[in-house]
């Protein structure tokens, strides 16, 4: 080969064959930071600071999207490679400090090796030029289609479906979005609008966070969509994203946030973020989704099931607690997943109890029932089952909903009510913006109840079996058998 300049070297590299890139490095391998529910998930040797990521959509969702991801982040450790999480897209080319790198792929993982060794504590820029590809099964999680084009739906392990970047919640960044789409499309994404430019028959929008965020909270929605504005307490403002033709139907449900930001302040103080609302998307995913400042709703559960009132306000409320606990408060590994969805379950049980009078009690009571069913078909609460490999949303049982929410309901009979909101109120304070542990929650809740709570998380976190309840020693659960359930609950009847 005639002389070239590295750049140009390193570009012909990126544009062959993933077999003649690989053979340029020795040996790359797919990485983890040892999760013990997703082992292959996340990267050692880096903690990222922001993402700035670029997307072009042509209005089909046939067609991959251009795509740019920027990634400011920190060394941990010394490194000669530096491993990212991707799947499902081409990447074209990678830049790191302004360098082109080489790269490779390996499993789920794209492996760049810098053009020098990078000191541990040293500040870096990567820069990765690549397509997202929104075809495929929506249920494998990432892009999924809407009727008018498309949103997000991360978790819990395919935010990098759709981008590159360290897709575990133990790593938290600021995330700055430009989405370009044809002008009669509306774009909204997670944070707050920064900024809109016309370019002919396209526009460009820009939204940035204002807090961390893991990940798989990421979201972006592109449609033909309406818009809505309203104030929340404190003056918040709050936007919902809704299908233009459906804004009138939807309204007298979107109207019901503010006063459900009302109340969750009442439960655990201040919401921890700089906007909130609900995009309703026209889709079939079986779930709501607590993205941050944006939670994933289906335009279904609001015009087609018939649930009760009371049974949509609880699952509003289900997503919008979880801004506090999963989004601000995040799970350090997955298997603290228990904390993000029991505390979720736990606010929407108290909301249906103190707004259409559905008794928590009698819901707790029937969770210890099948209590012991869900341990044996899940795993205990902490301590959850491996998910299929085919089929990752089975990480979301109901042993992580109800079963959860049981665990609280039975630490307020152990430690008293008041200790217990003053937990609730100082977990949420201590570890905002931050990602935390099953263990952090254990000791700040025995500091606040002053005594040792150790057997007593051990059986009702860990055990095969569920602990008696505090205060309700007549309560019994049934002998274990094969149980599932989805992930959103059919409501109980009237």
């Amino acid at each position: 080969m005639p002389h070239t300049s590295r750049r140009l070297r390193a570009a012909l590299l990126a544009t062959a064959s993933v077999t003649l890139v690989a053979a340029t490095l020795p040996a790359p391998e797919a990485l983890g930071i040892g999760d013990r529910l997703f082992p292959r998930l996340g990267n050692p040797g880096y903690d990222v600071l922001a993402y700035d990521i670029s997307l072009t959509y042509d209005g089909t969702n046939t067609h991959p999207l251009d795509a740019v991801t920027r990634i400011d982040a920190r060394t941990t450790a010394p490194l000669e490679r530096i491993n990212l999480d991707f799947a499902h897209g081409t990447v074209h080319s990678v830049d790191v400090d302004g360098r082109a790198a080489e790269f490779a792929t390996a499993d789920e993982d794209l492996v760049i090796r810098p053009p020098g060794r990078l000191p541990a504590g040293a500040p870096v820029h990567i820069t990765v030029r690549h397509t997202s590809d929104p075809s495929g099964d929506p249920a494998r999680g990432g892009w999924v289609p809407t009727a008018d084009g498309l949103a997000m739906a991360n978790q819990a392990d395919a935010a990098h479906r759709v981008f590159p970047g360290n897709d575990h919640p133990a790593d938290k960044a600021y995330f700055t979005f430009r989405v370009t789409a044809p002008k009669d499309l509306t774009v909204v994404a997670g944070g707050l609008p920064a900024g809109r430019r016309r370019n002919g028959a396209t526009t460009t929008w820009t939204y940035r966070t204002a807090h961390p965020m893991a990940t798989e909270l990421a979201q972006v929605s592109i449609g033909r969509s309406a818009v809505l504005h309203r104030t929340g307490p404190h003056g918040l403002p709050l936007r919902d994203v809704v299908p233009a033709a459906d804004r009138e139907t939807l309204e007298p449900w979107l109207d019901r946030t503010p006063g459900q930001l009302a109340w969750m302040e009442e439960q655990v103080g201040p919401y921890p973020f700089e906007t909130y609302g609900l995009l309703v998307a026209d889709t079939d995913t079986g779930f709501e989704l607590e993205t941050q400042t944006l939670s994933l709703f289906e335009k279904s559960l609001f015009t087609e099931f018939g649930f009760p009132a009371w049974y949509i306000e609880s699952v509003m409320v289900h997503e919008l607690a979880h801004q506090w606990f999963g989004n601000s408060v995040s799970p350090r590994v997955w298997s603290d997943l228990w904390l993000n969805e029991g505390h979720a379950t736990w606010y929407e049980a108290r909301y249906a109890e103190d707004h259409a009078g559905k008794q928590l009690e009698q819901r707790m009571r029937e969770a210890y029932t099948r209590s012991d069913t869900w341990r044996a078909a899940g795993g205990p609460p902490a301590g959850p089952d491996v998910p299929s490999p085919d089929h990752k949303i089975d990480l979301f049982r109901p042993v992580v909903y109800d079963g959860s929410a049981l665990v609280l309901y039975a630490l307020r009979q152990e430690i008293g009510a008041a200790a217990f909101d003053r937990l609730e109120r100082t977990w949420v304070r201590a570890h905002r913006d931050r990602s935390a542990t099953t263990a952090d929650f254990t000791r700040l809740a025995a500091r606040i109840a002053g005594r040792d709570l150790t057997a007593f998380f051990d059986g009702w976190l860990h055990g095969t079996k569920t602990p008696p309840m505090p205060g309700h020693p007549d309560w019994r659960s049934a002998e274990p058998h094969t149980a599932g359930g989805p992930r959103r609950p059919a409501p109980k009847p009237e």
